[in-house]
């Protein structure tokens, strides 16, 4: 399961309401990429089976089907600062991030890699 925060549902309503299809929630995955090795993904999707729905208020965030084991435990944040605005991740999941933070590695990918 994900958290998600007050700020990023009231970012997520605003983008939703702009939308042509209310229906449409944030889907964030995981993929392989980026400088540590996954990297997140985001985009307005509906919903697909096996999907994690977070929903407050009609507004979702979809937790793609094959990347929740990546995000168990993690929380979805909104931040509009010096360092940019935009929906950002905390994932205990992560051994480690890049600097941009859109990137990281797997804390069990670290573990299988001390093991020979």
């Amino acid at each position: 399961m994900i958290h998600v925060t007050d700020a990023a549902f009231a970012q997520l309503e605003t983008l939703v309401r702009d939308q042509d299809d209310p229906a449409k929630g944030l889907r964030i995955l995981v993929e392989n990429g980026g400088c540590a090795g996954m990297q997140y993904g985001m985009g307005l999707d509906h919903a697909k089976e096996g999907d994690e729905i977070v929903e407050r208020g009609g507004v979702k965030v979809i937790i793609d089907a094959e990347s929740a084991h990546f995000l168990n435990g993690s929380t979805i944040d909104y931040a509009d600062d010096l360092a940019g605005s935009g929906f950002r991740i905390q994932n205990p999941n992560a051994a480690r991030s890049c600097g941009c933070g859109t990137s990281f590695e797997p804390a069990d990918a670290e573990a299988g890699a001390h093991q020979h």
